[in-house]
């Protein structure tokens, strides 16, 4: 029943809330403006990034202070030293190489042979991933 009364009343409101005139929708044409009618600022901001990017020079830092080169300088050699670890990888991997090519053929000298050739193969592999490492390291110093 109290939704009976909420109703009718919802509706009047409803009704009320109407606007009773409609003002017509005004059509209006776009025009582009001409370039005299740019405004200045305007030509400026479009000219802003290819004049800084010809007045910048690619092969020079960003920054000129003794600091900033020394930080550069120092994150440089951190940043060496941090991929040469590395290479104490590398040489542990052919020390297991060569240790395991020793155990085998003390197993089986018949086969010393084979193995010797799969000891070659893996100590191929182990050092192509230490210079690897070492030329990301010069990387790291000199790019």
């Amino acid at each position: 029943m109290a939704a009976a009364r909420v109703t009718p009343k919802m509706a009047t409101l409803a009704r009320a809330a109407r606007p009773v005139f409609r003002a017509p929708v005004q059509q209006r044409a776009f025009t582009v403006a001409s370039k005299s009618t740019a405004s200045p600022l305007q030509a400026v901001k479009r000219a802003q990034p290819s004049a800084i990017l010809r007045a910048t020079n690619l092969n020079k830092r960003q920054y000129s202070s003794e600091m900033a080169n020394a930080l550069v300088q120092v994150s440089q050699n951190i940043g060496m030293g941090n991929a040469a670890i590395g290479l104490g990888g590398a040489g542990i991997g052919i020390g297991v190489v060569f240790g395991a090519l020793i155990t085998a053929v003390g197993r089986n000298p018949a086969m010393r042979g084979q193995l010797f050739s799969y000891a070659i193969l893996g100590f191929a592999f182990v050092e192509a991933i230490g210079l690897f490492d070492l030329m990301v390291a010069m990387m790291a110093k000199f790019v």
